[in-house]
């Protein structure tokens, strides 16, 4: 009996581990930061394979420009993106992506330029 149930346990946490999504793991633009100039690239990096689908950047609520993410040939782990500078004031990233595990995923962060 107690082996079954140490079984099951162990089971479940398998199952739990490969229902687990993929996550970010890191930027080169922290939320909140305060820059003198908006940075040539940003760099993102996730725990596991994702699939950008889309990534816009707003300055100052109302200038949008979306991101070029090149050719993507499947799910990566990291990405580099040309970031395009629109002068003094707040900016905004907003991305979307789909997991290797097909869950879709999102995220936003905002920075300041002086």
């Amino acid at each position: 009996m107690k082996q079954i149930l140490g079984i099951a346990v162990f089971l479940a946490m398998i199952g739990t581990n490969a229902l687990a999504h993929s996550e970010k793991e890191s930027m080169t633009l922290a939320d909140g930061a305060v820059l003198e100039n908006v940075p040539e690239t940003l760099e993102m990096r996730f725990n596991d394979g994702m699939r950008l689908t889309k990534v816009e950047m707003t300055h100052a609520g109302t200038q949008v420009e979306t991101l070029d993410l090149g050719a993507q040939s499947g799910f990566v782990k990291e990405f580099s993106l040309p970031l395009v500078p629109m002068g003094s004031g707040l900016y905004q990233i907003e991305w979307r992506g789909l997991g290797v595990d097909g869950h879709p995923m999102t995220g936003s962060f905002t920075f300041e330029v002086k």
